[in-house]
């Protein structure tokens, strides 16, 4: 049976969604219309969360571990005194770790740690001039805390993720947050606790959404539980991490009081593609990111008409046949996917650099030239054979990245995330006196005399 009559037979168990259409052929935009044209979720979901997230951070930061339990039961249906993971718990989730699961993992460990050990920078250290050395160290942050979601899903390979780089650059203090399952009695998945006990990782936390991003920045005191006992949950430096668009508005709201990877929200994919693309492949590169979340966007952007109408059939083929069907639906018919046709790849590649894809995939000929034309995105995927599925798993690169356009500015989780690049001076007076007159001058300039002060006393 060809494929329009599946489309036509499987349309009603399809169930009924729209992907919407953007047209931009014969018109000439500029950089901020083009912006404002691409598929994006609506102001009003996010100004939404921004509020909630406000009030799940301040009630946290003045009740602690009294709150995170009140929002436990709350959000997740689980009754927990302190959030602290113990030991047994994950010893017993690695022991009955499923053997194909486990050496699933211990590739794509593998393969994430090649690739975090590949990224590690460089010191620098540079003699100017005769006694005066200018270096710039690699030194890896205190502490950080990682979050793993797990509400719509587990995501043990977000453990992967977020710990492979953070040990790679050095950090000493890893902590991990992944949200309570009731059906867990309360733990996070026992594939997450796997996976971090595979990582060597002990100190892990049954918390989820905005409240662990709470919970990290400022930290959670010993006796502010119910029965005021536990531990406490020390700040961390550093906070890393996908989730949901709470998550990401918590960390937006807290950036500057720690720092942040990226705001990776809901999960976004882009396609760009020609005649030449698979409508199979493309079809169902689409459905696997919406099925994350119904927030997800799936955005195909391509210069043929044929293709996008042979999507849209694959589409209610594959989507009727898709596990979480209503997911897909819902995250397909929202305002944040659609198809965008384009008078061709020069305007696409535009098209693509304007929306800022935390995933791009380019199916194309010629898709290697294509691909280096790509200024914004989280991470480009070339060719038929290089899905976003393989790198949310073993391709050995990372997939927590920049959703929302932020990639436009902003860096998939790396090494370099841990690492903070200090500057070391060391001059010799010889090499102070070289420069002396034009430190003097240029204070005087500024009308900081104080400044040339500094350096004409020790010559007095």
């Amino acid at each position: 049976m060809s494929s329009s009559k599946l489309a036509a037979a499987t349309q009603e168990t399809a169930g009924h969604f729209e992907f919407s259409r953007t047209d931009l052929r014969g018109r000439t935009l500029t950089l901020a219309e083009l912006k404002a044209a691409v598929p994006r979720t609506q102001t009003s979901t996010l100004t939404t969360a921004e509020a909630a997230v406000k009030d799940i951070i301040a009630d946290v930061r003045s009740r602690g571990f009294v709150a995170l339990a009140e929002l436990a039961h709350k959000f997740d249906g689980v009754s927990l005194v302190h959030p602290r993971v113990p030991a047994s718990a994950l010893a017993e989730a690695l022991a009955t770790l499923d053997p194909s699961v486990r050496a699933a993992l211990e590739e794509s460990i593998a393969r994430a740690k090649a690739f975090a050990a590949a990224q590690l920078p460089s010191n620098v250290d540079l003699d100017i001039a005769d006694g005066a050395v200018v270096s710039q160290h690699w030194i890896p942050v205190r502490r950080v805390g990682l979050y793993v979601p797990g509400g719509l899903a587990a995501y043990p390979s977000s453990v992967i993720m977020n710990v492979v780089p953070a040990l790679a650059a050095g950090v000493q203090s890893v902590a991990l947050a992944s949200p309570p399952q009731k059906e867990f009695g309360g733990l996070p998945d026992m594939t997450v606790l796997a996976a971090a006990a595979l990582l060597g990782i002990d100190e892990v936390y049954a918390m989820g959404g905005a409240q662990a991003i709470a919970a990290f920045t400022y930290g959670v005191p010993a006796g502010t539980t119910s029965s005021n006992d536990g531990a406490a949950l020390d700040p961390v430096d550093v906070l890393t991490g996908p989730g949901n668009i709470f998550v990401a508005t918590a960390k937006r709201l807290v950036k500057g009081v720690v720092g942040i990877d990226s705001e990776a929200g809901a999960t976004e994919i882009a396609v760009l593609a020609d005649q030449s693309a698979n409508p199979v492949f493309v079809a169902a590169d689409l459905i696997s990111q919406a099925e994350h979340d119904p927030n997800a966007a799936s955005v195909l952007v391509t210069t043929s008409e044929e293709l996008a109408q042979a999507v849209d059939a694959e589409l209610v083929i594959q989507v009727a046949a898709t596990r979480h069907r209503q997911r897909v639906e819902t995250a397909l018919s929202g305002p944040q996917s659609g198809v965008v046709l384009v008078d061709d790849i020069a305007s696409g590649i535009a098209v693509c650099n304007a929306y800022a894809a935390e995933h791009l995939e380019i199916v194309t000929e010629n898709a290697e030239e294509v691909a280096a034309q790509i200024t914004s995105a989280g991470a480009v995927f070339i060719g038929e054979y290089s899905p976003v599925s393989l790198g949310d798993y073993c391709a050995g690169s990372n997939h927590v990245l920049p959703t929302s356009g932020t990639a436009a500015f902003s860096s998939g989780l790396n090494v370099t995330t841990f690492l903070r690049a200090v500057q070391f001076i060391r001059y010799t007076k010889a090499a102070l006196a070289q420069v002396a007159d034009h430190v003097v001058t240029l204070s005087k300039a500024e009308g900081l005399p104080a400044h040339g002060d500094a350096v004409a006393v020790r010559f007095s």
